[in-house]
């Protein structure tokens, strides 16, 4: 390692939210992670913050995302005109500072044509790289009818659209007195549910040249579950999968990343660290640690730490 050049890293897994919009973190934050929240919530208004680590020489770039479930309501409503000016405030800053940072522009994928076209808006007038959604909304899972214009939309831009978890109001709840591992289970299993929403709902055929990254909540989630190595397995998902799905390493667990690896390949798999929700230094040697547990070579290392991103934001012709 000591004698090969260093990983060039893009942290395809990062937050950003304008002080204009105010995170609602702290409304169900345990008393014991309430200081917690607030100095999350501080990264995540501080423009500044992105750049520290890129300053530094740690990270090459930040995929950054303006969750709006986290300046929602309990259930991850927010107001229908805040999609626009997100992202028109997340594109002034991504064009600022190109080759820096990029951006995935926020819709409401259960908002049906409306949603379809600020995703159209954002990707060819204002020049973002992908879309983020969120992974659910109430019972609706990602093959909910309302959910197919946006899905449409980005199959036809060509552009990857980040599953994100969200939390599951029941389920967080009853796993809630188990704390933070709870609370991981409840997002990883909804994360799990829109995968297999995605696939066992006939969305990838509907939309072949649909992509999407989940993060390595849901992998750890459904293989848990047997979801995807169980014997009844359709003998044409495993290939399905690799056409259409990515795996952000958000936690960098070996293991997992590992799984990932086993599960798509080297080249499906993307560096993502939730940053600043866990902003754990230095991003670097937490990745490059990971990468040799989970017994990449320096191939796929590179592959996965910056090689997939870059290759996945910019297929489409406005990147």
């Amino acid at each position: 390692m000591s004698d090969a050049a260093p990983l060039s890293i893009i942290d395809f897994h990062c937050h950003h939210i304008p002080a204009r919009w105010p995170p609602t973190t702290l409304r169900d934050a345990a008393p014991d992670q309430r200081a917690r929240w607030e100095h999350i919530n501080r990264l995540m208004a501080d423009e500044a913050a992105l750049f520290t680590d890129i300053d530094s020489g740690d990270i090459d770039a930040r995929v950054i995302n303006t969750s709006t479930a986290l300046v929602g309501d309990e259930d991850g409503n927010v107001p229908a005109d805040i999609f626009e000016p997100v992202n028109d405030a997340l594109a002034n800053l991504v064009h600022r500072h190109p080759g820096r940072l990029y951006g995935l522009a926020s819709v409401d994928a259960f908002a049906g044509e409306t949603a379809a076209r600020e995703a159209t808006r954002a990707i060819r007038d204002l020049g973002l790289h992908g879309l983020f959604l969120e992974s659910a909304r109430g019972d609706r899972l990602l093959d909910a009818p309302e959910a197919r214009p946006t899905l449409a939309a980005a199959a036809a831009l060509g552009v990857p659209v980040f599953v994100h978890p969200v939390y599951p109001r029941d389920l967080t709840r009853q796993l809630a007195p188990y704390g933070r591992l709870g609370t991981l289970y409840a997002r990883g299993t909804i994360n799990a549910m829109s995968l297999i929403a995605l696939l066992e709902g006939g969305i990838f055929d509907e939309l072949p040249n649909l992509h999407v990254v989940v993060t390595t909540l849901a992998i750890g989630a459904v293989l848990l579950g047997g979801g995807l190595t169980g014997a009844k397995l359709r003998s044409d998902t495993p290939e399905k999968l690799r056409r259409h799905v990515y795996i952000d390493t958000m936690g960098f667990d070996p293991a997992l990343i590992r799984a990932s690896v086993d599960l798509l390949g080297a080249d499906h798999v993307l560096a993502g660290s939730d940053w600043p929700i866990v902003n754990d230094k230095p991003i670097r040697e937490r990745v490059e640690r990971a990468f040799a547990a989970a017994g990449l070579n320096r191939q796929e290392q590179q592959l996965v730490a910056s090689g997939n991103t870059r290759r996945l934001l910019e297929r489409h012709a406005g990147a």
